[in-house]
């Protein structure tokens, strides 16, 4: 085990073990590929040539130096080829009859010391070890696809694994400039573990038709910053695949958010399965192409149905940070604005914040003087909701409490003038229950903004069964006015963003409360395995933990699902009294200002 591994064989040249190989080869191992289709050993070689040819175009290499890279890179149809390798990575389908095929044959193929590695993400390395007449030197080696730019890979341990086989690796992982993270054999391990569960609940969301493929993805990514939505990510890792995974996960935990939807299995069966197939969720080009077209689910340009109705001057309630942020959207935007607090001088205070943000945006040269001094003009700032009187749109933003709504939307029903749209801006709250607490129930809609509001593109649009077409049709146009990108969808808790994105940051606090990985390699694997901006216990801290609690409980009483239920050790620092990094501790300790 204290060989250095300098000759790698790479067992599945596909997309991963093709990407494998270039990264060993790139950083000076000898590597030899092996696969049974000549096409994919051709493929594997082509995309080598390929990627080294731009690294000499960009100066990154010198054609000297890719000659040598590629002579390194050998490519065979014989397991055979592996006996002088010091580990063997395999990466070939997710079947335990496959991969146990793979290693019983290595066990008389390779040296007695060679470290054998499984790229599986959803199967049980521990069983593929006792299947081994060497169990101690087998273990997981789970690279991300690309390969050559993500950073991550988890060094997955069974109880047989010796510790000297994953020093070997860990080390050769880190001298590929990538990060290892060390994870115990469960489906999933946890990048997959966390996001596996994620991309299956937006799946169910689209399969019961509460929002359209296109505002799922929008929101995921306009509203958490993730560089892709979960559908067009599922497109990409294979439908196929994501089921396996997912059926993995569900029979270790028997976590109802692991239970593969429906749909999955459907296009699956279909061959639907995603970018490789020409068509999963979405339409592509061709088979393998990135390029999505328009199909029969594709919307109509037409942003809503119905006449919309004139939306000249708008009203904000509320004095905090979010009423401030979008009194400042719909001022830049051109609207005359009401900004209304409780008193005048807690709106003259929210003003001021509005003018030092906007003094920022000058600074920056995101805005002229002039423009600074025109937007600033628009606000008229007010110490009573009685200043709503002739406003064509009212927005609340008050604290999230329904009792406090409720009764703020009693007063604008009796302030506001025939016609006028009112609007909550509740992540949580059933904007039916703000609704009926007026006798114009049909004037009514939600408009989640994201905070901070004027940074921030997207607006969940949320409708209830009472809303009317044409107040949907215009707060749909108005949106779109501010700059902002609207997605529909109906009143029930969590919307879109909250409902899958909380549910995921309750699995992080179960992986840690578990004794699984810790706080730091969970947000590591977050960032570096999915692209997070964020690992999720950096966010808990940010967005509180008295805020996150709160949120999922609500969705624990709206769905009724075990999975759902806070858990405790979120419940226990809420307790405590550590929210996060605005009392100086959460699940980090923070320095106070």
């Amino acid at each position: 085990m204290d060989t250095p591994l300098s000759t790698i064989a790479v067992v599945g040249l596909g997309t991963m073990g093709a990407g494998i190989a270039d990264v060993l080869a790139r950083a000076g191992r000898e590597v030899i590929g092996i696969d049974i289709s000549e096409n994919a050993a051709a493929n594997a070689v082509a995309a080598l040539e390929a990627s080294t040819a731009r690294a000499v175009d960009r100066g990154r290499i010198t054609e000297e130096e890719r000659q040598d890279v590629l002579a390194r890179f050998r490519t065979f149809s014989d397991l055979q080829a592996a006996a002088e390798a010091d580990l063997v990575i395999e990466v070939v389908p997710e079947s335990y009859e496959t991969k146990q095929e793979v290693f019983r044959a290595l066990d008389g193929i390779v040296r007695p010391d060679t470290i054998l590695a499984t790229g599986t993400n959803a199967l049980s390395v521990t069983r593929l070890a006792a299947d081994s007449a060497h169990p101690e030197r087998v273990l997981g080696l789970h690279f991300f696809t690309p390969v050559q730019a993500m950073k991550l890979v988890e060094v997955v341990s069974s109880v047989l694994t010796s510790p000297q086989a994953v020093d070997a690796v860990t080390v050769l992982a880190q001298e590929l400039g990538k990060e290892p993270v060390a994870v115990g054999d469960r489906p999933g391990f946890v990048a997959d573990g966390l996001l596996f569960g994620y991309l299956n609940q937006a799946a169910a969301m689209y399969e019961a038709k509460y929002a359209s493929r296109e505002d799922i993805d929008a929101a995921m990514r306009l509203g958490c910053g993730l560089p892709m939505g979960p559908l067009a990510l599922l497109d990409l890792i294979g439908v196929d695949t994501a089921r396996t995974v997912l059926e993995a996960m569900y029979s270790s935990s028997q976590d109802r958010l692991h239970a593969p939807a429906p749909i999955l299995k459907q296009l699956s069966e279909a061959g639907l399965t995603g970018r490789k197939a020409g068509r999963g969720f979405y339409t592509y080009e061709a088979p393998g192409s990135a390029e999505v077209v328009r199909d029969a689910l594709t919307p109509a340009d037409a942003v809503a149905a119905g006449e919309s109705r004139e939306v000249r001057s708008v009203g904000v309630a509320g004095s905090g940070t979010m009423a401030s942020g979008i009194a400042e959207v719909f001022a830049k935007a051109g609207y005359g604005v009401v900004l209304a607090a409780r008193s005048q001088e807690k709106a003259d205070t929210a003003k001021a914040r509005i003018a030092k943000s906007l003094a920022r945006s000058v600074d920056k040269g995101r805005m002229t003087g002039e423009a600074r001094d025109e937007t600033l003009a628009r606000i008229v700032a007010a110490g009573s909701l009685d200043a709503f009187a002739e406003v064509d749109l009212a927005v609340e933003a008050v604290a999230e409490n329904l009792e406090i709504k409720q009764e703020l939307f009693a007063r604008l029903d009796k302030i506001c003038k025939p016609g006028a749209v009112l609007a909550t801006t509740t992540s949580s709250l059933p904007v039916v229950a703000c609704a009926r607490a007026t006798s114009r129930p049909q004037d009514v809609i939600g408009m989640h903004f994201f905070n901070p509001a004027p940074a921030m593109k997207l607006v969940e649009i949320v409708r209830t069964v009472l809303t009317a077409d044409d107040v949907h049709a215009t707060v749909r146009e108005v949106t779109t006015k501010i700059r902002k990108h609207p997605v529909d969808c109906g009143d029930r808790a969590g919307f879109i963003v909250n409902a899958l994105l909380f549910p995921y940051l309750n699995n992080a606090v179960k992986m840690v409360q578990e004794h699984y990985a810790t706080l730091d390699d969970i947000d590591a694997a977050m960032k570096l395995g999915g692209g997070y901006p964020m690992g999720p216990f950096e966010l808990l801290d940010v967005v509180g933990l008295d805020v996150s609690l709160a949120i999922e409980q609500v969705l624990h009483r709206e769905f009724r699902d075990p999975g759902l239920a806070p858990a405790p050790l979120l419940e226990h620092l809420v307790a405590a009294g550590c929210l996060g990094r605005k009392t100086g501790r959460g699940f980090r300790e923070y320095a106070r200002r």
